[in-house]
């Protein structure tokens, strides 16, 4: 298991950055090379299931890449969504917590990721890991002007 963890401030109300958090279909928006769909309903509660397909993008609005798939195990609102991440490929548990502060919220993005492909994939994580958290980082601030950006 190896855990992520990265932060970003908001010049928003927490409530104002939790529902841009999980306005899950608009997540295209700020994270980097990702669209996110919806199973069976808007996922907004305990059991809730979203997909997320990160990759390069293809004719037809397609994209080439790893399916996540999660299941919400933790619906807070204004501050915390924890999902599972049950795909083939990413394994583990996510968070995502917005935290209040003088003058907005900091969002608090944590990854525990079970890595694929066994030895492999752990002797991988070190030459993957920076472009993963470059990666992550860039979208954070994607994000920051997006939830700020959102009217209430």
């Amino acid at each position: 298991m190896h855990e992520l963890v990265e932060t970003v401030d908001v010049a928003a109300p927490p409530e104002q950055v939790f529902a841009a958090l999980v306005d899950w279909t608009t997540q295209g928006e700020w994270m980097l090379l990702t669209d996110v769909t919806t199973v069976d309903g808007e996922a907004q509660e305990v059991g809730g299931r979203i997909e997320a397909r990160t990759g390069l993008p293809l004719p037809g609005g397609r994209r080439l890449g790893v399916l996540d798939r999660m299941t919400i195990t933790g619906w807070e609102p204004p501050s915390v969504v924890d999902v599972r991440h049950t795909g083939r490929v990413v394994r583990g548990t996510g968070s995502f917590q917005v935290r209040e502060r003088d003058g907005g919220s900091t969002f608090v993005w944590v990854e525990t990721l079970e890595l694929p492909l066994g030895a492999l994939g752990r002797l991988s994580w070190p030459l993957v890991k920076p472009a993963f958290v470059a990666g992550v980082r860039l979208s954070l601030r994607r994000f920051a002007r997006y939830a700020e950006s959102r009217a209430r």
